[in-house]
C-alpha cells in the first residue's frame, strides 16, 4: 500500500472501490475500533493516549477560538452580507461536504477556500487559510456539524476523478529530502509512536480538524497540518491554496465517507 499509485485513464479511475479498500485495511488492523472512533486519531488506536486525551477535552484548548469564530461569524461584511448568505443551510451542518469539486472552476475547493471566496465577492480581504481567523471559522462550521458524517462527493466528471487520482497520487508518492509519502506513517505504521507521537491511521485523519496542537499554541487547519507534515519530511512546502494540497485533501476527506466529523480537535 506504500507504491505510488500510477496514472489511470479517467475511465478507469474508481473512488469507491479504493474507499472500501482502505476502510477494509483499517477495519482489520484495528478490529475493536468502531468506525466512529477513528474521528479521534490516534485516540482512537492508543489506549494511554485516549485517556490523556480525555483529561485535556474536559477543559477543551480550543473553546477561546470557538468564541472568536462565531463573533467573526455573526460580523456583517462592510455591504451589510454575512458568511451564512454564503453557504447552504446559513452554513450550519454542512463541513461534512467539503472539499467539494466546482464545475464552474473544474477543481477541488476546500472549506476555507469557501469562506475565503465568500469574503472576496462580498469586498473583503482574503484570511490566512492556516490558522488565526480562518482557523476560528471553520471551527465553528466543523462544530455544527458534529456526529455528521463524511459525505464527499466525487461528481461523472473527468476532471473532478482527475482531482482525486492527483490526491491519491500525493498521498502514496514519496518525497523530500528523507523520501516518505504520507502513507510511509499513515497506513501501516499508524497506531506505531514515532519519537513522542502516535501516528494516526490515514482513515478519519481530517475528521477534527481545524485542531488546536500543543506544539503550535494554537489553532490549525487542514492545510496548515499538511504543510507542517511536508516540512517534517525535509520536502518543500507548497502555497497554502496549492492545487496539489487541495486534491489531496479531496482524497482523505472521500476515503473517510461514514467517519463522523469530530472538529474541532485537539492534539499535543
Amino acid at each position: 500500500m506504500l507504491a505510488a499509485a500510477p496514472a489511470k485513464a479517467a475511465d478507469k479511475i474508481d473512488p469507491e472501490t479504493d474507499r472500501k479498500a482502505l476502510q477494509a485495511y483499517f477495519f482489520a488492523k484495528f478490529p475493536k475500533t468502531p468506525v466512529e472512533d477513528f474521528a479521534n486519531g490516534p485516540y482512537a488506536v492508543n489506549a494511554e493516549m485516549r485517556k490523556q486525551w480525555k483529561e485535556i477535552m474536559e477543559f477543551p484548548p480550543y473553546e477561546i477560538a470557538l468564541d472568536e469564530g462565531r463573533a467573526e461569524w455573526e460580523k456583517p461584511f462592510a455591504n451589510g452580507k454575512h458568511y451564512a448568505d454564503c453557504f447552504d443551510n446559513k452554513g450550519v451542518g454542512i463541513r461534512q461536504t467539503y472539499p467539494r469539486f466546482i464545475a464552474g472552476t473544474g477543481q477541488v475547493e476546500t472549506l476555507e477556500g469557501a469562506i475565503n471566496r465568500c469574503r472576496v465577492e462580498n469586498g473583503e480581504k482574503p484570511l490566512d487559510p492556516m490558522t488565526g481567523t480562518m482557523a476560528a471559522l471553520s471551527a465553528v462550521m466543523s462544530e455544527s456539524s458534529r456526529g455528521k458524517p463524511f459525505a464527499i462527493v466525487i461528481p461523472d466528471d473527468p476532471r473532478a476523478l482527475a482531482a482525486y487520482e492527483s490526491g491519491k497520487e500525493f498521498f502514496y508518492s514519496r518525497k523530500g529530502q528523507l523520501g516518505v509519502s504520507c502513507a510511509s506513517c499513515h497506513m501501516s505504521p499508524a497506531g506505531q509512536r514515532l519519537r513522542g507521537d502516535i501516528l494516526a491511521p490515514a482513515l478519519g485523519i481530517l475528521a477534527a480538524m481545524p485542531i488546536y496542537r500543543s506544539d503550535w499554541g494554537s489553532m490549525g487547519t487542514s492545510i496548515r497540518r499538511i504543510s507542517t507534515c511536508s516540512s517534517q519530511t525535509r520536502a518543500l512546502p507548497l502555497k497554502a491554496d496549492d492545487e496539489d494540497y487541495r486534491n489531496l485533501e479531496y482524497f482523505l476527506s472521500y476515503m473517510s465517507n461514514g467517519v463522523p466529523i469530530a472538529g474541532p480537535g485537539a492534539r499535543p
